[in-house]
């Protein structure tokens, strides 16, 4: 039967999640510099476009038809056959073009997170390349394993929004990237502070339609999933402002901006299962270990330019270890059992997942680039690293002497 509060509700949590790939780019594109900025928006923004072709063309079926149990689905529903304007999607009294829409939006922002990592350094045609063959090969069996009545959903394993689906897969497949890849030659700092600001405030509005919206109606979880995403981000925010207070002996704005993705990024497997004070405890250790872990990046020297693998990476795998240990089936009974409940069951599960997941995503994504490589050069020529705008896309973001 059809339902109108929830389908209202998922469209406009789909218009949230397409709204944060915009949101990305300015993210990405105030921490690069200035000659770099279009090379870095332009990757987010294309996402928006193939990823809805490829979507179209076999995504949500390879996702979410068939394959029970499995890793795949199949063809069955690809260029979105047998789908109808009166075709309902029954759990939700959606129409499945509303959730065919809304997850689709999960797909296009998923590899472009991975972008901030590679900055200045890969060529289009090979990032191209990889936005396409990364989803079929990484996402598209995570989605089905976890979101499509697939393996790890009936093995016991939980990712609400996308700890695993999203933020470990693109955080492990960045740090792949950067050591395939290597260092940059010219390395350059933030040079628009504002518009990081404007891409965490849009990424922040619209991770609301990416938690809350994850359970696909509107009920009482999607109300704790909501407030969920909101306390995790604060206190991460704060928590990382402090922490890095301390050493820098300054409080830096970029710090307590990227703090808060780090706590959106963290709470995102966790939103719809766990309670409210939970979500407090998983903020704070997201502001503290997104911090180090980014500490520990420059340790080794990783030219993870954007901080993708200590954000999302580390986030999201922090976020589906703390579901292990914090998730109650009495706030909601799709979820599990935690630690918190005496059981230590699921939080082996939700390890296991995690960790072989993010080992599947890194392993893939460098053997990957080694055969883009081979069609393409993947790494741009050192002369052109200075200023990608105009030597690979023959524009300008900032007029001459402005």
């Amino acid at each position: 039967m059809f339902n109108g509060a929830n389908t209202g509700f998922m469209l406009l949590a789909a218009s949230l999640v397409m709204l944060m790939t915009p949101g990305l780019a300015f993210f990405y594109g105030g921490l690069v510099g200035r000659s770099n900025t279009l090379t870095i928006m332009i990757q987010s923004f294309a996402s928006l476009g193939i990823t809805t072709i490829l979507w179209w063309a076999i995504g949500y079926s390879l996702c979410f038809n068939g394959g029970a149990n499995g890793i795949y689905g199949n063809f069955h529903l690809a260029f979105l056959r047998h789908v109808g304007v009166h075709t309902m999607y029954t759990p939700s009294g959606i129409p499945l073009t509303v959730l065919i829409a809304y997850q689709m939006m999960f797909a296009i922002i998923t590899p472009a997170l991975i972008t901030g990592a590679f900055t200045n350094r890969v060529t289009f045609k090979a990032y191209l390349l990889f936005l396409v063959v990364w989803q079929i090969a990484v996402y598209y069996p995570f989605v089905h394993m976890f979101w499509g009545n697939g393996l790890l959903a009936h093995w016991g394993a939980r990712d609400f929004a996308g700890g695993i689906v999203v933020h470990a897969s693109a955080g492990w497949a960045a740090l792949a990237s950067v050591l395939y890849v290597g260092k940059r030659k010219f390395a350059d700092a933030p040079h628009n502070i504002p518009f990081i600001a404007l891409g965490t405030g849009l990424l922040w509005f619209g991770w609301y339609g990416f938690n809350a919206g994850s359970e696909l109606k509107v009920d009482d979880i999607t109300a704790t999933a909501f407030l969920n995403t909101d306390i995790a981000a604060s206190f991460a925010a704060i928590t990382w402002l402090f922490v890095e207070w301390r050493y820098a002996k300054k409080p830096h704005f970029v710090g307590l901006l990227t703090g808060a993705v780090a706590g959106l990024a963290t709470i995102t497997p966790a939103a719809g299962y766990v309670p409210i004070y939970a979500s407090v405890v998983i903020g704070i250790a997201a502001g503290v270990v997104c911090y180090y872990a980014i500490q520990l990046k420059n340790h080794f020297r990783w030219d993870d330019a954007l901080d993708v693998w200590g954000v999302h990476g580390m986030g999201g795998l922090l976020g589906i270890v703390l579901l292990g240990v914090f998730a109650g089936t009495a706030i909601n009974p799709a979820g599990a059992q935690g630690l918190v409940h005496g059981s230590a069951t699921f939080l082996f599960k939700q390890l296991a997942a995690g960790a072989g997941c993010s080992v599947y995503a890194f392993l893939f994504t460098y053997v990957m680039l080694r055969v883009i490589d081979l069609v393409t050069p993947v790494r741009v020529g050192a002369e052109a690293e200075e200023g990608l705008d105009a030597s690979m896309h023959g524009e300008n973001a900032y007029a001459l002497g402005v």
